[in-house]
């Protein structure tokens, strides 16, 4: 046995250093990715738990509350970070330090400044509400609940030019670090909470603080750390701020907002659509099974997270095998996931029973087999968008991301009011209104790379 343990560690370490040095570095990164997602997830289930009881269900929905409406605010980045990453990579990739000094430089002072206003009004505007009456909650909690939001505000304005960090890092194929950088600062919130818990009584202002201060303190550090070190050069300065240059940035982010939006519409949408034509228990069904086998997406991310950046780095440089090497593995992974998907979806009911409790739902299998289809077709999409993201192919995704809403809407009301469909035909009308992504997204990547077209597959 143990020989048989040692023979496979000698594969896998020699499979890690094997490749491209793009592909080695995509590698270990995947390696890292899945050991700090892992670490990641536990923390965020013991922190559940542990804030409920410390501040009780009531004030523990008063904070999630509060946190869902200020993160709203996260709209006005408008895509900036986006477009920054792509053209720091791109900047990188042709060895222009300078550029990628002044990329740095220009959207630390414009994230600054749009967040800055952001809070300032904030500030202004904040006395004049009567959180109580806007959350339905005793007026008793009024001035408690008024200063947590000044909290939880000031740390999403915070956090999003302190992130330009992660967003740098990511550019450099390097998300594992990034994602290292978030789990620091859920590490640093979960002691203050023990902490807490053990010296204090239950207050939402002590929860805010610490849950909002510990992963500004990692960004903070990270910010510090790493331009002093390996991004000393990229190091934000006065003298390197061009706004001229944040024209470029906003053009491109511009295009990423638009996709986002179309996208967060289209699933919003989806339980309004729900509530009013079926039911509230049915929102709930859907929700269940788009969580189930989102498992699949969000794995399958991990693995092709790297590939955006090193795309850019890639096409630039013009490695056209490397990246058809690269789609065709994974295409092979691809057909793991399917493999993966199929059995989840053969236990989907037993799995369903024993996440929430004999009886708690009621999921029809057509549903989940819809579930099922709908996220294979993501995963299958989604390294053909990621390489077209990462060379700025956008024109096409842009123009389908405006119509699919409005196809999404027309299909669904076509299913459940003309064909008396149910609550499945809502992942039927998804996976056709993304057509994007299962067909046009494919036949540009093939256009682009294996017919060598430019013209508006490049675009």
């Amino acid at each position: 046995m143990s020989k048989y343990f040692m023979s496979v560690i000698a594969f896998f370490q020699k499979f890690m250093v094997q490749g491209h040095v793009r592909s080695v570095k995509a590698k270990k990164n995947i390696v890292s990715s899945v050991l700090i997602k892992g670490g990641s997830i536990g923390i965020s289930l013991l922190l559940v738990p542990l804030t409920i009881n410390y501040v009780n269900p009531d004030r523990y929905g008063i904070w999630l509350t509060i946190s869902s409406i200020v993160a709203w605010f996260s709209f006005f980045d408008i895509g900036l970070t986006q477009g920054f990453r792509n053209k720091f990579a791109e900047a990188r990739a042709i060895g222009d330090d300078e550029s990628a000094q002044v990329y740095v430089s220009t959207t630390y002072a414009v994230l600054g400044t749009i967040f800055t206003v952001v809070l300032s009004i904030f500030l202004l505007v904040n006395p004049l509400l009567n959180w109580s009456d806007l959350l339905n909650v005793s007026s008793e909690f009024s001035e408690e609940i008024s200063l947590l939001a000044i909290i939880v505000c000031s740390y999403f304005c915070l956090q999003f030019v302190l992130r330009i960090i992660t967003t740098i890092i990511t550019a450099d194929q390097e998300p594992a670090q990034a994602s290292f950088i978030d789990l620091v600062g859920q590490t640093i919130a979960l002691l203050i909470i023990a902490i807490l818990v053990q010296t204090t009584s239950g207050s939402l202002t002590y929860m805010g603080i610490a849950l909002c201060a510990a992963p500004i303190l990692a960004l903070v550090a990270a910010n510090i750390y790493f331009f002093s070190g390996r991004y000393r050069r990229y190091r934000p300065s006065l003298a390197k701020i061009r706004f001229s240059k944040a024209k470029e940035l906003f053009k491109l982010g511009g295009v990423f907002f638009i996709i986002q939006i179309a996208s967060i519409v289209q699933f919003e949408l989806a339980n309004i659509i729900i509530a009013r034509n079926f039911g509230p228990v049915d929102v709930t069904d859907y929700n269940i099974v788009y969580k189930y086998f989102g498992v699949l997406s969000m794995t399958f991310m991990i693995f092709l997270a790297p590939f955006w950046s090193a795309s850019t780095e890639a096409f630039l440089k013009n490695d056209i095998q490397w990246i058809r090497n690269s789609i065709r593995k994974y295409n092979m992974l691809n057909i793991v996931f399917i493999l993966a998907g199929t059995i989840l979806l053969l236990f989907s009911n037993s799995v369903y029973t024993l996440w929430l409790g004999e009886g708690t739902v009621d999921i029809s299998f057509r549903l989940s087999l819809w579930g099922f289809f709908y996220f294979n077709v993501m995963v299958f999409e989604s390294k053909y968008v990621s390489f077209l993201n990462g060379i700025s192919a956008l024109r096409i995704q842009f123009w389908a991301s405006i119509l699919s809403p409005f196809l999404f809407i027309a299909l669904v009301l076509l299913f459940i009011k003309h064909f008396n469909m149910g609550v499945y035909s809502l992942f039927v009308a998804s996976i056709i209104a993304n057509f994007n992504g299962f067909f046009i997204a494919p036949l540009q990547y093939y256009m682009i790379i294996v017919k060598k077209k430019r013209g508006i597959w490049i675009a």
